[in-house]
């Protein structure tokens, strides 16, 4: 009795927001909804048609996917201009020591942690397409400035820079799949535009190996110089066709918009809402699987920092050749395609094998590792490159775990506040793996080694707590829901900002 006059007077206050204009507590869809006259009858008929939310899920394919794919994949290539610029005359044209390289690496990530957090806050209370495309020309400047360096404070700066510019990319990204796609989906369409990572190693390769023949200038400069052109260029893009939200896009007539919002309603994760919630935050800053996924992807790009950065110079150390040394780092992008669009196609296609995936699919990381680490460099050439390319698995369980907070956290505040922790943990991550790749060590870094292969370890305890953790709270609660008899509230769930915890109907994908 006393949970119906709860729910009841949930749904006047409700009500009364919506009536008079005022969003609080709504998500913007269901205001959305209420504004031009839905019921939840006229919303269910829309989602019984099967023929077109597969039109729909089309069409926002079409129009999503090619922008997201093609940021990743100028991101990576971008990101690796240092990596790639290494290999030619960037150390000496600025005289550079490999220690002041390694800082490099990780005074992105500075600039990445310190930046990410206010770009979330500001994407979310304004408009998130233009924050995104508007660091897209920004970064692209930044990399074109960074030719004119002679030294590495100069360097330094600019790679201060690039990461700020750079840092609401990917959580922007992954609120923006949560936002437009079913729970079911999101893996997979998570994994298309991750995957670009690797499609940016492969054209990466080609242009670098393009740029490589041009003796007018250092080729690290025309590096940098073209690279960040090209960026601009497809920044303006970004700006004019990515839309900020379901809400606002200008492809999507209004029963297109609905169907979306009941399309999202089904997760119980919301669409949107832009006012900050501060309790939201607490919740997630106590929510055990938040921190799970903070310390899995820690972790993993502990091993990511350090592969980056270095896989490169191992190259390096099995041929003299620099051009010989891109061409040779090809397939590792190739290879990366295949592990993330299989792991989250099969994340997608199975129900609950999130969890499993993200456990399978470290298991080449450590195999390839121990290869890089024990075979001999000199006699076992194709054993060592081997090992390099199957080692990058591990990316294939960083998608999943970036994406887990989008899908598995209620509440639009709780939702980004978690995916800005998991990202935090994404940029310490890599401030901290380049530093365990030892100068003295070259090619074979043996400390880098050992703490690839433990933190993949590590990762693999993780993957299966974190499937414990979303097991028992689901029994749980399916339990209370039988014990009650009913499933809780039923307004307030469909219609408020609820987090996971406040929504008993809510249910965890693992």
């Amino acid at each position: 009795m006393k949970e119906d006059k709860k729910a009841a007077s949930i749904t006047q206050t409700d009500e009364k927001d919506v009536q008079v204009g005022i969003i609080t507590d709504l998500d913007e869809g269901e205001v959305f909804l209420h504004q031009h006259g839905y019921t939840n009858e006229a919303v269910q008929a829309l989602l019984d048609d099967e023929l077109r939310n597969k039109a729909l899920v089309r069409r926002v394919d079409l129009v999503l996917l090619p922008l997201l794919a093609g940021t990743y994949t100028l991101q990576y290539i971008d990101k690796s201009a240092l990596g790639y610029s290494a290999v030619f005359d960037l150390l000496s044209s600025t005289h550079m020591t490999s220690n002041e390289y390694s800082w490099l690496a990780s005074i992105f990530y500075f600039a990445y942690l310190l930046a990410e957090y206010p770009w979330n806050i500001l994407a979310q209370k304004t408009r998130l397409g233009k924050v995104v495309s508007g660091n897209v020309i920004a970064w692209g400047a930044m990399l074109m400035i960074t030719a004119a360096c002679t030294s590495f404070t100069g360097m330094g700066i600019c790679r201060f820079l690039l990461g700020v510019f750079e840092a609401p990319i990917t959580p922007c990204f992954m609120m923006i799949v949560g936002m437009w796609y079913t729970r079911s989906q999101q893996p997979f369409r998570a994994g298309v535009f991750y995957s670009c990572n690797g499609l940016g190693a492969v054209i990466g390769g080609v242009l670098t190996y393009g740029i490589g023949q041009i003796k007018t200038i250092a080729v690290w400069r025309a590096i940098y110089l073209i690279l960040g052109g090209i960026t601009v260029c497809w920044g303006i893009l970004m700006f004019v066709f990515l839309p900020d939200d379901v809400i606002s896009a200008k492809r999507f007539n209004i029963e297109d918009k609905v169907l979306l919002i009941g399309r999202n309603r089904l997760g119980r994760t919301g669409v949107i809402n832009h006012k900050i919630k501060w309790y939201q935050i607490r919740e997630a800053l106590v929510d055990p699987q938040v921190w799970i996924l903070f310390l899995f992807t820690l972790l993993n790009e502990v091993i990511n920092g350090g592969i980056a950065n270095f896989s490169k110079l191992i190259i390096k150390g099995l041929t003299d050749d620099a051009l010989t040394t891109v061409a040779l780092a090809i397939p590792m992008g190739g290879f990366q395609i295949f592990y993330i669009l299989s792991g989250t196609f099969l994340a997608s296609r199975f129900r609950n094998m999130r969890t499993i995936v993200m456990f399978m699919y470290l298991m080449p990381t450590i195999i390839g590792t121990c290869l890089l680490w024990n075979m001999n460099h000199e006699t076992h050439k194709v054993g060592v490159l081997f090992g390099y390319y199957i080692c990058g698995a591990y990316v294939c369980s960083l998608v999943l775990a970036l994406q887990m907070p989008a899908t598995n956290l209620g509440g639009y505040t709780k939702r980004s506040t978690g995916v800005a922790l998991v990202f935090l943990a994404y940029c310490a991550g890599n401030i901290i793996g380049p530093h365990a790749f030892l100068a003295k060590e070259a090619p074979i870094y043996q400390t880098g080694c050992k703490l690839i292969v433990s933190c993949a370890a590590a990762q693999a305890v993780l993957a299966l707590c974190l499937r414990m953790l979303l097991i028992s709270r689901n029994k749980k609660r399916d339990a209370a829901a039988s014990h009650e008899g009913v499933e809780g509230i039923s307004q307030a769930d469909e219609l408020a900002d609820l987090t996971d915890f406040e929504n008993p109907n809510f249910r965890y994908v693992f």
